[in-house]
């Protein structure tokens, strides 16, 4: 687990960046947080180190968006989603044998129906909200031996905001 501090939404985008540096296909990404953590600012940044030139926004209502970039980004939100059964009809299970890079946001509520191997990436409001409302502790929780092998790497991209870290 590693855990870093953001202090503004830009260094959130600039955090996503570093990650996304170190994104392959096939890669699966949770975003976790409540309302307003920053999950689809995260994503903003994810997508324009990946070369996505187009606007990102939340696709809450649309569940689904995909971008073109360096990797295929597919970019879902299961907030809404009632039954996890409802996750077969956003065609997960195609998009996790392609070759692009998913983000869920709200990911941990589908988590049983996921494989392993994913980062999640927990955004967590500070507890001086008053006195810092941008700032967001970040706990980035490697699983699988996919990203377990790039921990390192990890840790590296994180290096700019890192609070502490653990493995």
């Amino acid at each position: 687990m590693i855990r870093a501090r953001t202090r503004s939404p830009e260094d959130t985008k600039n955090l996503a960046a570093g990650l996304a540096e170190l994104a392959q296909p096939g890669d699966l990404l949770l975003l976790v947080g409540d309302l307003g953590a920053g999950k689809t600012t995260f994503t903003q940044g994810f997508a324009a180190a990946l070369g996505v030139s187009e606007p990102v926004t939340s696709p809450t209502f649309t569940l689904a968006r995909e971008y073109r970039g360096r990797l295929l980004l597919h970019h879902l939100d299961v907030f809404r989603l009632d039954q996890i059964s409802e996750v077969l009809d956003l065609g997960l299970p195609e998009l996790l044998d392609g070759d692009g890079v998913i983000l869920i946001e709200w990911g941990n509520a589908i988590r049983q129906a996921l494989p392993n191997d994913c980062l999640e990436v927990a955004l967590t409001f500070v507890d001086n909200q008053d006195e810092a409302p941008d700032e967001r502790v970040v706990t980035l929780t490697a699983a699988g031996s996919r990203w377990q092998a790039r921990i390192n790497s990890i840790r590296r991209a994180a290096t700019r905001w890192a609070e502490d870290s653990t493995c």
